[in-house]
This record gives structure tokens, C-alpha cells and sequence, in this order.
């Protein structure tokens, strides 16, 4: 008899106690905690990711989120290191080029079924295709930027050359005539940033119909360097080796590098992603006059390959469904529009996209805002060992190209027969 009553003094008690205790990630009735790991490094695009967590948890006080800050620059080694180490963010922020050896190491949740509708059909198919592997989706594709000219409208004017819309832009036969005119006395027409020349050359290549990766029928991935993905790098090889209309000294530069001489007259354009006018408007001089113009258009038109920012989920995470509903809630169409506007970028949602503040002629939005449908997967985007071949073969490759120290047969040959060899160790 003092046994049963004792239990039924302490199980009440035992109860109260486990509906009291700490904040473990719900196992004991408290409040979830997960960690939502950023990327954003521009003063606005911390902030507004900051701004969003804390209205979550002021509306969501059983599933608090905290913000982590991580670094682009060593994310990958940084995630796979806490993969290994069951040490990974709840939620994660990346690169859709980045996913696809932790989609394939069993690292990242299918999201295929944890997405609601509204956020599913928002998001074009061809977004989507770039964070799917194996018909399974491993990341929302969410924030994405075009390869654009940041040109000196004066000194385009002043040479009475035709200026480029996205209705009319320059073929690539027509950019190299151009950056020839405008070169001359020590200056050029055009500085081509490619101190990571990969990404730039097989992105721009598509709007010539490049692909250089090709998939047979067992699934297998090869590389080969026709004529339609020679049009973009020749271009840049004879305005640099040929025309002399382009500067050899920057190609081994990162965007930032160029921007001191295009502000001091140096250069009439430099190719660059959507989001460095915020450094330009940052940075310019006062009355530097500069205009955001379409990269030249080939076979294909405008197209151009992108690899958009992605929000993915830890498959070793124990809340991927409260972990797919923060990302639900910062990709509503007005905070998706929050995110782009803070990093200087364009959302994939076609909701968002449709924001009158995307549209505005100040800083040229409007340009930007016009390439978007016409962004595709890069080509490398569900190539296992693409990262290896990228460094080993394909950066120093294009970088000897550029600088004309080898020939095309030379660059297609190291492409192919070095590069293949790469990829067939990832597909055995």
C-alpha cells in the first residue's frame, strides 16, 4: 500500500519535472532549437537574415531558430567536416554547384516531400533543377545573379557605339568589334576578371549552345569541348592575344581587383555578377557615370548558366519538418524579395520576381530583372568530381588559354582526355 502511493506521489511529480526541463530539441517537451546556418556577408544581407530569424521566433516560440554565420569562403570544408562530425546546422545555406557530393554521400534530407505546394510551384522548373539529384530535391534554390557588363556609359557614348538592351544585345562577334573600337592610348575596352576562369567560361558558353558535360544512356558523364563551347573563351583569347582590346594583367584578378581602373578610365567594361553594383554604388566616385548592359547573346540567345544560392537541410537534422517550415517562411514571396534586395541579387520565385521594387530603372534593376528567365542549371551542376576537375585540370587549362601560352586544340585536348580521366574515377 505505501508503494502505490508513493508512485502516485512522484509519477505527477516526474511529469511536471519533464515538462518543465530544458530547451533539448523537443525530446522533453521544451522548445525546439534549430540552427540555421547563413552565408550572407553584405552588411544588408546579414541584417535582413537576422530580421527574419527574429520574427520567427517571435510568432513560432516552440521552434526557435538560431543564426550561425558562416563563411563562403570555407564552407565546403567546413560542412563536411561537421557532416562527419554529426555536428551539422539544422538548415544550410550554400551553393547549388556545391550539393551535389553531399546530396550523393547520403549528407543532405530529401526535401522532395517536406516542401509545401506554394513554395514548390513558386519556384520554376529549371531552378529546380539545379539542387536535384536522382530525381530528389536537396536544396530550394532561392537567390540568383546574372553575369553581366558593368560598362562607363560616358565613354560609350562618347564613341557613339550601339548600346545593348536584353530585347537587342551584342552577339559575341559584335562585343569583340566593340571592345576593339573602344580600345587604344593605354586603355581598354574591356577587363575580364578570371582568376576562377571556370565557372564564367561554361556559364557564358551557353548562350552559344555550349555544354561541355554530356550524359549517356548509362547515366555517365563525359566532357567534350565542341565549336559551340570555343565561341565565348575564343573571344576572350583574341581580345586579349589578338585585338589587344582586352587586359591581359586582370585575368588573373578577382571582380573586385578591376574595379579601381574601370573607376579611374582604365577599362570601358568589365563582366561581373549582378550583385557587385552594390560595391560600385558603394564605391564609385562621385559622378561616375556606369550602366548595367546584357552579356552577349549566342545560337541560344541570352542564355546563361547559374549556380543559384540554396537552403538545404541536414538528413542527420531530427526536426526536418519544423526545419522545412523556417524555410517555407523565408521564402515567401515578400521575404524572398527582402533577401534579394539585401544581397543585390534576384529571387527564383516567380512571385517575387514580379515585385515592383526589381523593376525600378535606379541601379539598373530593371536589367537584371529581365535576364532572369533566361537562367539555366550550369553545365556542372550534377557532375560528381566537377570540383576536382575544376581545380586540377580546368582552371590552369583556361588560364593558359587566356594568356595565350596554348592554343584551343591544346585547351580541348587537356578538357577532354585529362578531364575524363577525373570523372571516370567518380563513376566507376
Amino acid at each position: 500500500m505505501r508503494t502505490r502511493l508513493l508512485w502516485a506521489l512522484v509519477l505527477p511529480m516526474a511529469l511536471l519535472l519533464a515538462g518543465c526541463s530544458g530547451d533539448d530539441g523537443g525530446g522533453s517537451g521544451g522548445p525546439i532549437t534549430l540552427r540555421f546556418q547563413s552565408l550572407a556577408w553584405q552588411e544588408e544581407s546579414v541584417e535582413v537574415n537576422k530580421e527574419l530569424v527574429k520574427e520567427w521566433n517571435a510568432a513560432h516560440p516552440d521552434v526557435k531558430v538560431e543564426y550561425v554565420q558562416g563563411s563562403w569562403d570555407s564552407v565546403h570544408d567546413q560542412l563536411l567536416t561537421s557532416f562527419e562530425g554529426g555536428e551539422a546546422p539544422d538548415i544550410i545555406h550554400d551553393a547549388s554547384d556545391d550539393l551535389a557530393d553531399f546530396a550523393y554521400g547520403g549528407y543532405l534530407a530529401d526535401l522532395t516531400d517536406l516542401l509545401p505546394r506554394r513554395l514548390k510551384s513558386d519556384i520554376p522548373r529549371h531552378s529546380w533543377d539545379t539542387a536535384t539529384f536522382d530525381g530528389r530535391i536537396y536544396g530550394v534554390p532561392f537567390l540568383q545573379e546574372p553575369r553581366v557588363l558593368i560598362a562607363n556609359a560616358k565613354w560609350l557614348k562618347q564613341a557613339g557605339v550601339r548600346v545593348p538592351t536584353p530585347e537587342q544585345p551584342w552577339s559575341w562577334a559584335e562585343f569583340r568589334k566593340v571592345t576593339e573600337q573602344l580600345s587604344g592610348d593605354g586603355r581598354y575596352g574591356v577587363a575580364w576578371p578570371l582568376k576562377e576562369p571556370v565557372s564564367a567560361s561554361l556559364n557564358l558558353s551557353l548562350s552559344a549552345g555550349g555544354q561541355l558535360f554530356h550524359r549517356g544512356a548509362d547515366g555517365k558523364v563525359t566532357v567534350r569541348f565542341g565549336t559551340a563551347d570555343a565561341v565565348m573563351p575564343s573571344t576572350v583569347h583574341d581580345q586579349v592575344n589578338t585585338d589587344r582590346s582586352a587586359s591581359p594583367t586582370t585575368l588573373g584578378s578577382g571582380g573586385s581587383d578591376t574595379l579601381p581602373g574601370f573607376f579611374g578610365g582604365r577599362y570601358a567594361m568589365v563582366p561581373l555578377g549582378f550583385s557587385y553594383r552594390q560595391q560600385i554604388v558603394q564605391q564609385a566616385p562621385k559622378g561616375f557615370d556606369w550602366q548595367v548592359l546584357p552579356a552577349p547573346a549566342g545560337a541560344d540567345g541570352l542564355a546563361q548558366g547559374v549556380s543559384p544560392q540554396t537552403l538545404s537541410i541536414a538528413a542527420d537534422s531530427p526536426h526536418q519538418r519544423e526545419a522545412a517550415a523556417f524555410v517555407d517562411f523565408l521564402l515567401r514571396p515578400a521575404n524572398m524579395v527582402r533577401l534579394a534586395l539585401g544581397d543585390w541579387m534576384l529571387p527564383t520565385g516567380t512571385q517575387a520576381l514580379k515585385d515592383p521594387a526589381l523593376h525600378t530603372t535606379e541601379n539598373d534593376w530593371a536589367t537584371g530583372t529581365a535576364l532572369a528567365a533566361h537562367l539555366r542549371p550550369a553545365p556542372a551542376q550534377s557532375v560528381r568530381g566537377y570540383p576536382e576537375w575544376k581545380d586540377k585540370v580546368a582552371t590552369p587549362a583556361f588560364q593558359e588559354y587566356y594568356s595565350g601560352a596554348i592554343g584551343l586544340g591544346e585547351l580541348r585536348e587537356r578538357l577532354e582526355d585529362e578531364g575524363n580521366l577525373v570523372l571516370a574515377r567518380y563513376q566507376r
